[in-house]
C-alpha cells in the first residue's frame, strides 16, 4: 500500500487525485492533507480519508479545524505544510499547491526522499535545476501530473533522448483563441475564467487564456526532460484530445491521446510504472471527430514568447517570469488591470531584472520576492496611467 501526502487537496488537482484514490482504496493510504484555506472542504476530506496530519496556510483556519474534534494533528503556515510534505510515513507527495507557495514544500519533500507526483509547475520553473539535481542525488522520482508532461513522459518511455527531435506541447488556446485581438483589452475575469475544455483553478485558467500556462510548461519540459528550449514547440489543438507529442529523428511522431480529464495523468503518476483500470472513459475517435492544429499567434499570446526569453536567459529569470505573472494575474482577477496588461507587467518586470545565478532555494526566493514587489509597483503605475 502506497502512503500519500496530498499538498493542495482542496484544489482541482487535489480533488481529482482523491477521486482516483477512492476508486483504488486498497492501494493507498492518505497520511497527510494540506490546503490553502478551504476549511469546509478540508474538514470533509479529513473525515473521509482520516489522515494523521492536516495543514493549512492560515493560522485562523487551523484554529477553526482544531475545534472540530477531528482526531488529527492540525498544523499551520508554511512550516505546517512542510511537515505534511516531509512526513516520515509518506512514500509519495502529490504536489498540487498552485503558484510559488508550492516551491519550498516540494523541495523539502524531495530532500526528504519522497517521490513526487508533480502538478505544481512553478516549482520546476522557479528552481528546476536545484530540484532535479536534488532528486537525482536522492533517487527520487519526479512524475509529471500536468497532462502535457505526462503525455511526453509516456511517449518517451525510457527512449534514448538523442533520438528525440522535438517535444511538442499542445494547448487549447483558451477562450479567446478566435476573438478579435482588438477586443482582448476589454475582456473580464469572468469571461477569462470560462475555459473551453478543462475545469481548473482560477490562476491556471487565466494562464491558459494568456498562454502563459504553456510558456511555464515549456520551461518545465526543459527541466523535466533535460532538453534545450529549441527542442520544445507549442501547437494549438482546441479539442484537447492529443495531450502532447514527441517527434523523432527518423520522422516518426508519437502522440498520447485520451478524453480531456485530469484523472488520467494523475492516475498514471500514482500507479507508475503500471496502469489502473477504468480511470477514464475510453476515447472514441469517431465521436471525437475532426482534430485540428494551429500555430500560436504571438501577437495574441505574447506570454509564450516571454517564457522562451526567460528560459534562454536562465538563472533567476524564469523565477522572475513566474512571480511577476502571479502578481499580474492576481491584479487582473481583482480588476486592477486589464487582461492585456498581464504580459505587459511581466515584460516590464523582466526588463528591469538583472539576472543572477540561482544556486540555492534562497536565491530563488529572493528573486521571487523582488519580482513580486516590482510587478506590484508596475501594476500601480499602470493603474495611474503611467504606461
Amino acid at each position: 500500500m502506497k502512503r500519500l501526502s496530498i499538498l493542495g487537496s482542496t484544489g482541482s488537482i487535489g480533488r481529482n487525485a482523491l477521486e482516483v484514490i477512492s476508486s483504488h482504496a486498497d492501494k493507498f493510504k492518505i497520511v497527510a492533507l494540506a490546503a490553502r484555506n478551504n476549511v469546509q472542504l478540508l474538514e470533509a476530506q479529513i473525515r473521509a480519508f482520516k489522515p494523521e496530519v492536516a495543514a493549512v496556510f492560515d493560522e485562523s483556519a487551523a484554529e477553526s479545524l482544531r475545534g472540530k474534534n477531528l482526531n488529527v494533528d492540525i498544523l499551520a503556515g508554511e512550516k505546517g505544510i512542510i511537515e505534511a510534505a516531509t512526513l516520515a510515513k509518506a512514500d509519495m507527495v502529490v504536489s498540487a499547491i498552485a503558484g510559488s507557495s508550492g516551491l519550498v514544500p516540494t523541495h523539502e519533500a524531495v530532500k526528504a526522499g519522497k517521490d513526487i507526483a508533480l502538478a505544481t509547475k512553478e516549482a520546476l520553473v522557479m528552481a528546476g535545476d536545484i530540484i532535479m539535481s536534488e532528486a537525482s542525488k536522492r533517487g527520487v522520482k519526479i512524475l509529471p501530473v500536468d497532462s502535457e508532461h505526462s503525455a511526453v513522459f509516456q511517449c518517451l518511455d525510457g527512449r534514448d533522448m538523442n533520438e528525440v527531435l522535438k517535444i511538442v506541447l499542445t494547448a487549447s488556446g483558451g477562450p479567446f483563441r478566435k476573438k478579435d485581438i482588438s477586443g482582448l483589452d476589454a475582456v473580464t475575469p469572468d469571461e477569462a475564467l470560462k475555459h473551453p475544455t478543462w475545469e481548473m483553478g482560477k490562476k491556471i485558467t487565466i494562464d491558459s487564456a494568456t498562454l502563459m500556462n504553456k510558456g511555464l510548461e515549456v520551461i518545465e519540459a526543459c527541466r523535466l526532460f533535460n532538453v534545450p528550449p529549441e527542442k520544445v514547440d507549442v501547437i494549438l489543438h482546441p479539442q484537447s484530445i492529443i495531450h502532447s507529442m514527441v517527434k523523432f529523428i527518423d520522422g516518426s511522431v508519437l502522440a498520447q491521446m485520451s478524453v480531456p480529464d485530469m484523472k488520467g495523468p494523475i492516475g498514471y503518476a500514482l500507479s507508475y510504472p503500471r496502469r489502473f483500470e477504468n480511470v477514464l472513459p475510453l476515447l472514441n475517435l469517431a465521436e471525437a471527430g475532426e482534430l485540428t492544429f494551429e500555430e500560436p499567434d504571438v501577437r495574441r499570446y505574447p506570454s509564450l514568447s516571454l517564457a522562451y526569453d526567460a528560459i534562454r536567459a536562465g538563472g533567476t529569470m524564469p523565477c522572475v517570469l513566474s512571480a511577476a505573472n502571479e502578481t499580474a494575474v492576481e491584479a487582473f482577477l481583482d480588476r486592477k488591470i486589464s487582461f492585456t496588461a498581464i504580459p505587459r507587467v511581466v515584460s516590464r518586470t523582466m526588463e528591469e531584472h538583472r539576472v543572477r545565478q540561482a544556486d540555492t532555494i534562497e536565491d530563488v526566493i529572493n528573486a521571487s520576492h523582488w519580482a513580486e514587489a516590482k510587478a506590484a509597483e508596475i501594476v500601480e503605475e499602470l493603474r495611474r496611467g503611467g504606461f
